[in-house]
């Protein structure tokens, strides 16, 4: 079956690496755990909350790669417990926001099961720029050149 591209517009010039994040935003975006928040904190401020009850502050790691926040989680075995039964999963995890170009992360902390990590997403400057149109130089004419046989 062959897909047809969003970004296939002539007018579109250069989009090739948005259309392959949003294949590899949607290949992820069944993934359902941690479940997460997304909430606006301000004009210029976002925050993704995850529920990662759990999980201690040692056993995740967030990077930013590539412009994606990449959050990932990994709870270490105990093997001094004995569970008579194990309800609380203790998988690992690893979810992946793409960022936006400028997009900073400003700091993340963990509260009560919950990770909160903090946007700012600066307002972008309006620039204008001007392109000359130059015009070619002038060719010089070429002097006709007769090319006689000699006799």
């Amino acid at each position: 079956m062959t897909r047809v591209s969003v970004l296939n517009s002539p007018f579109l010039l250069g989009f090739e690496h948005v259309e392959r994040t949003l294949d590899r935003i949607a290949k992820g975006a069944n993934e359902g755990y941690p479940p997460y928040n997304i909430e606006q904190t301000g004009q210029d401020r976002l925050r993704i909350t995850l529920a990662v009850a759990g999980f201690r502050r040692e056993d995740m790691s967030i990077q930013i790669e590539n412009n994606q926040l990449v959050i990932r989680g990994r709870q270490q075995d105990d093997s001094d417990r004995i569970f008579l039964h194990r309800g609380i999963a203790a998988r690992q995890f690893q979810r992946t926001f793409v960022l936006v170009e400028g997009i900073e992360v400003v700091g993340a902390e963990i509260d009560n099961g919950l990770l909160n990590i903090d946007l700012h997403r600066p307002m972008p400057e309006v620039t204008v720029r001007t392109v000359e149109i130059k015009t070619p130089p002038k060719a010089k004419p070429k002097t006709p050149t007769l090319d006689v046989a000699p006799e």
